[in-house]
């Protein structure tokens, strides 16, 4: 028998485009999915289309939640669901038919897989294919390859979940740093399985400069540990008593950066830190 597969739609003001991402779901060439649609609290028709596509297939449901942001409604979800494996889905997004097809495949042929992504397709204001990075552990201390809908088996899911404090954005980089360390297999498909919505105003177009650097700045707070114990250029580079109470001081003179590639990640984090600092000596 095939493994349940949930797919967890957190929903917020996206009734123009549930339609579609429901309807990938629906075509899915897999058939032994359930679909936990949680609408976190919208002002528009979203219960409505919601409801319709309950009606539609018994494979779809539907519960509603105070307005509490995307990690937190995540969380909610996947506390509804019952699938071996799991699926995020935004409700503005869509999945290729054979995304779980091929997902659940090489899950059940190898144990030691834990989380699968894939190549994403630009649509919207903005078309486009987007190949993602090969998975290495050690760079995703530095950047995120991995879709926010990528799948996973339910067993790696972390006690605290999705961390709430990163409500808003990058919620899914946190996600993965919480799951994974140095012996985590993942997998990246080579087919474009992932159609990623680009619209005009989104939650990633309204993250401003100074909200990027606060995300940045609690990303590390919630790994700090992890950071220190793998990311070694990192580590030897900063002060460890500064970097356990406020995550991170890189030194501003040019022949303590660890290099452009590994610095530039991190330039946003310096500049935070720096107005921290300011601040604590003006006082």
């Amino acid at each position: 028998m095939q493994p349940l597969v949930s797919i967890i739609v957190p929903c917020y003001n996206q009734a123009p485009y549930l339609d579609e991402a429901l309807q990938s779901v629906l075509d899915q060439e897999y058939s032994n999915w359930e679909c936990i649609i949680v609408n976190d609290g919208s002002a528009d028709n979203s219960e409505e289309v919601a409801l319709k596509w309950v009606e539609k297939n018994k494979r779809f449901k539907y519960f509603y939640k105070e307005n509490s942001g995307v990690s937190a409604t995540r969380n909610f979800a996947f506390n509804q669901s019952e699938g071996k494996y799991i699926l995020p889905l935004d409700g503005d997004d869509k999945i290729s038919q054979s995304y779980i097809s091929e997902a659940v495949d090489i899950f059940e042929k190898d144990a030691d897989v834990k989380i699968i992504y894939c190549n994403t397709i630009f649509f919207g204001v903005k078309e486009g294919k987007h190949i993602s990075p090969e998975y290495k552990f050690e760079n995703m201390f530095l950047k995120n390859p991995i879709t926010n809908s990528s799948m996973f088996r339910r067993d790696v899911f972390p006690p605290s979940g999705y961390n709430e404090n990163m409500r808003d954005g990058l919620e899914d980089w946190d996600f993965w740093l919480s799951i994974i360390d140095d012996k985590t297999k993942v997998v990246k498909l080579n087919d474009f399985h992932l159609y990623y919505r680009i619209k005009e105003i989104s939650r990633s177009t309204l993250v401003d400069r100074e909200k990027n650097e606060k995300l940045l700045i609690q990303l590390f707070r919630n790994h700090q540990e992890k950071y220190l114990r793998y990311f070694n250029p990192l580590r030897d580079h900063i002060e460890a008593d500064q970097f356990k109470r406020e995550v991170i001081w890189l030194k501003e003179q040019p022949q303590w950066r660890i290099g452009s590639i590994v610095y530039k990640p991190f330039e946003l984090i310096g500049k935070a830190w720096k107005k921290i600092v300011g601040k604590k000596k003006r006082r």
